[in-house]
């Protein structure tokens, strides 16, 4: 479902778009997020729940070759409201439209190597040529090179499949029909918003995300999701930026039961070298190389404790530089106040 929120001249159309393909997708991208699942809200429902084995083996190439992302740039494309819409729209793309859409946008200067590889895929484009141009990315190098591995037939079979998969997994559970109730709420909320400020207004919309208006974008997608949670994801097309941001708390609280802030916070707080990090943090911003200087241990377990300050939103990172974000410190207690109801 879509609702165009501003349509301004000179500037950025704003959408928040809600479908439970979205979500569906979110759920694929965030489970075989290896690195961070583990700081995701949905992690141990996802554990606790028995997964077919024919979906742990569609995950794993799901999470091999990074197809989450070709997932995402259909979608955007399809703005399907059913997986056999979004299956149908996929199967009636012709090959350059079809990788015209699966081949990621990387800047202005090289948008041009990418649409000479797709006017030239029926002739067999270079792959590896655009894939140099990521060299370094953590994953889109080789997704551009796995993309050329496979067949159209094979990824458009491969994509129904792990989509149908998940979503006959995924829509058993119990929170299903809630989640997508509160997501296409959320959707709902934005019928109307003030044309003049599409800054202000993304930041509003998502609870926080900083928009920076880029060349050619004309459209800002914003899909609100509960898989991801409590991170934002975003991605780039040619013409279009997407943020897909987290849906609001106050939709899944109950009396009694603790908001995942709350529970995210003390977690991550109940750890010596999380706290000493934090400590270190206070003193000035750092690099993860200047971190795992400091406590002598290995980037990858300072990228870890960090992740999960990440998470409880007690750091904030921008380009590779880790602050300490004192305004969400600050008031935590009171956010454990209130939960208490301030001690009744």
């Amino acid at each position: 479902m879509k609702y165009v929120n501003l349509d301004e001249p000179e500037s950025v159309s704003i959408i928040v778009e809600t479908s439970p393909v979205w979500e569906t997708i979110l759920g694929i991208a965030g489970y075989t997020h290896g690195q961070i699942r583990h700081t995701f809200d949905l992690d141990q429902r996802w554990e606790s729940s028995t997964m077919p084995n024919t979906l742990k083996e569609s995950l794993k190439e799901i999470q091999k070759t990074n197809f989450w992302y070709s997932l995402i740039l259909l979608q955007d494309k399809c703005s399907a409201q059913t997986i056999e819409e979004f299956s149908n729209k996929m199967l009636n793309m012709d090959r350059r439209e079809f990788y015209g859409t699966l081949l990621p946008y990387k800047d202005r200067k090289s948008e041009i190597i990418r649409k000479e590889l797709i006017n030239k895929i029926d002739q067999g484009g270079n792959f590896k040529e655009y894939a140099s141009y990521f060299k370094g990315h953590d994953y889109l190098e080789g997704y551009v090179l796995n993309l050329e591995r496979y067949s159209q037939s094979e990824l458009i079979e491969n994509f129904i499949n792990v989509l149908n998969e998940w979503f006959d997994w995924i829509s058993k559970f119990d929170e299903w029909t809630k989640w997508n109730r509160a997501i296409e709420f959320e959707g709902k909320q934005y019928h109307s918003i003030d044309k003049t400020k599409p800054i202000e207004a993304i930041e509003m919309i998502t609870g926080g995300v900083e928009y920076f208006p880029e060349p050619s974008v004309w459209t800002v997608k914003l899909i609100p999701q509960v898989s991801y949670r409590p991170w934002t994801l975003t991605v780039r097309t040619p013409e279009t930026k997407l943020f897909f941001y987290p849906l609001k708390e106050e939709y899944f609280l109950e009396p009694g039961i603790p908001p995942m802030e709350l529970i995210r916070g003390h977690k991550a707080l109940g750890d010596e070298v999380r706290l000493k990090i934090l400590y270190q943090l206070t003193k000035g911003a750092s690099s993860l190389q200047d971190l795992s200087i400091q406590f002598n241990v290995s980037k990858t377990t300072i990228h870890h404790q960090l992740s999960l300050l990440k998470a409880a939103k007690f750091v904030q990172v921008n380009k590779g530089i880790y602050t300490i974000n004192k305004t969400h410190i600050n008031a935590f207690s009171g956010h454990l106040s209130k939960f208490l109801g301030e001690y009744q």
